[in-house]
């Protein structure tokens, strides 16, 4: 198995994503996007012990629900949530939603929300996502490259005292079909072991991450198992898993559950009370029939792609960790992976300039 060929969610059809971030003091949040408009059918599962989200009820497979036509995830805490008004109002307008009345723009969107908690990151707790940065986003939203580290929802991330971000990959099957993931990484928890490596690295498919070595230098006084940056660790890791595999709404649930094993093989310690750890996972593929976790003749299909979810979502924290960049906050430096660690390139740069 190999990447898709931009190694983001993307990769998926029927997957676009928008982003927005203000980096300029005293901001440091944003907002990603994950739209489908052809609508795809969804799941989540939520296992952090202080989640913000919308909609989440809404998704559960004994509920009417059929689909949903994005998924926001933002910064802002529970301020974050009125983003997910403007992606309604900016898809009424296009008259994509749940069918309620006989007029073109008689619709309700299904709009499912995850937030992270970057509160003040940028030194002031009102500099937030504006309910606008919504719309903006999914109008930006395309079927391109997927901007990683300091953008949209991953703007003010942190990872422990490293500074997280946003991250995506993909992976193409062996029967055709993809399996994507995007991940914005906000956690209490660290992503690098006790010698600085990254937990997920060796997950990497071929050589996406041949370029790391273990770091020769001593962690910085930064390091993982410390949060140096004032106040609670009020965090949260929140993702995306997509494929065009043609699954049913159990069968969805079950691919975000089994996609928090990503998190597991990545982060460490996940899912504690100061995280809100939530996954959603979405099916593109509507027109089909749909796989379903009661038939036996379909459970090798769905094991390989919930394995490659989990696997795809781990690889999507790496990336968000290595484009993640350094920035200045009131309270000090939020360093990056790669200026904490700048030993674990340096065997690979300096073999290129030999």
């Amino acid at each position: 198995m190999q990447p898709g060929p931009q190694n983001a969610i993307t990769d998926v059809p029927g997957i676009l994503v928008g982003q927005v971030e203000r980096l300029d003091p005293p901001y440091l949040t944003g907002t990603t996007v994950v739209y489908a408009p052809a609508t795809a059918v969804a799941g989540v599962d939520v296992r952090g012990g202080a989640p913000g989200t919308r909609e989440t009820d809404l998704l559960s497979p004994v509920n009417s629900n059929g689909g949903v036509n994005a998924i926001v995830l933002t910064g802002g805490s529970a301020f974050g949530l009125d983003t997910a008004g403007s992606v309604m109002r900016w898809l009424e307008q296009r008259g994509e939603g749940v069918r309620v009345g006989q007029g073109e723009y008689d619709v309700v969107p299904i709009v499912p929300t995850a937030v992270i908690f970057d509160l003040a990151r940028g030194g002031d707790f009102t500099a937030r996502p504006e309910p606008s940065w919504g719309a903006d986003a999914i109008a930006a939203a395309t079927d391109g490259p997927v901007a990683l580290g300091n953008h949209g929802a991953g703007a003010g991330a942190r990872a422990r005292s490293l500074k997280g971000g946003v991250g995506s990959a993909s992976v193409r099957l062996d029967d055709g079909s993809t399996v994507g993931a995007l991940v914005i990484v906000n956690a209490a928890g660290s992503t690098v072991d006790a010698d600085g490596n990254l937990y997920a690295a060796r997950l990497g498919l071929g050589d996406e991450f041949s370029q790391l070595r273990t770091p020769t230098e001593p962690p910085p006084a930064a390091a993982p198992g410390r949060n140096l940056i004032p106040g609670p660790p009020m965090n949260t890791v929140i993702a995306v898993v997509a494929t065009d595999v043609p699954l049913d709404k159990a069968a969805t649930t079950r691919m975000a559950m089994v996609a928090h094993d990503g998190l597991a093989r990545a982060l460490d310690p996940i899912h504690t009370l100061v995280d809100g750890d939530s996954i959603f996972a979405l099916s593109t593929t509507t027109d089909q029939p749909r796989l379903s976790v009661t038939d036996p003749a379909a459970l090798a299909q769905l094991e390989a792609v919930y394995a490659a979810g989990a696997r795809t979502l781990s690889r999507a924290i790496v990336h968000a960790m290595l484009n993640a960049e350094s920035v200045q906050t009131p309270t000090g430096i939020i360093p990056s992976y790669r200026d904490a660690f700048p030993s674990a390139f340096a065997a690979v740069e300096g073999s290129a300039n030999a």
